[in-house]
């Protein structure tokens, strides 16, 4: 498999490591956060533009504790499935969480854990959309995709004061 080469490519570091963003152009099309220090296209040199300039601006003023959301434009590349859930996702506000059972209620699907999971897993563009403030439905954190996986979505919810069942 192949990974395309994006239009616009930018980098900055954050709290939770370095992150890197991509844009077609118009939109944000995918943030990475570093895992074991390494991010997906650092071989590749970093060409920005506005859409990724306020993204990044943004960012900083989420983790400087002054924003709580965001308003730059997104296009994501996923199925109808994983849309609906990201749907979802990105009208969960700061400071608030939900379980992958209760995506799966407001999907319809009574059984749908395993695949709400699956879909928030792949949310392309963590932050921007909150998957981190998906927990499991006793309230303790399951796993995170992004970064260094649970110390990185534990210090997300510490930053916007979501309290973890003991």
């Amino acid at each position: 498999m192949t990974t395309a080469i994006p239009l616009f490519l930018a980098r900055t570091d954050s709290p939770i490591g370095r992150l890197e963003l991509t844009s077609d152009g118009d939109a944000v099309t995918s943030l990475s956060i570093a895992r074991e220090g390494r991010l997906p296209l650092e071989t590749l040199p970093e060409n920005s533009n506005a859409v990724l300039d306020e993204a990044v601006r943004q960012l900083g003023e989420y983790f400087a504790g002054s924003r709580t959301t965001f308003d730059v434009p997104l296009h994501l590349a996923g199925t109808d499935f994983q849309k609906s859930v990201w749907a979802i996702l990105a009208k969960l506000p700061f400071g608030e969480f939900t379980s992958y059972g209760e995506i799966g209620l407001e999907l319809g699907l009574l059984t749908a854990g395993r695949a709400v999971g699956g879909a928030v897993g792949a949310n392309p563009v963590p932050l921007l959309i909150g998957c981190h403030r998906v927990l499991s439905s006793n309230g303790r954190v399951t796993g995170y995709s992004g970064g260094d996986g649970i110390p990185t979505k534990l210090w997300l919810l510490a930053h916007e004061g979501i309290t973890l069942a003991a």
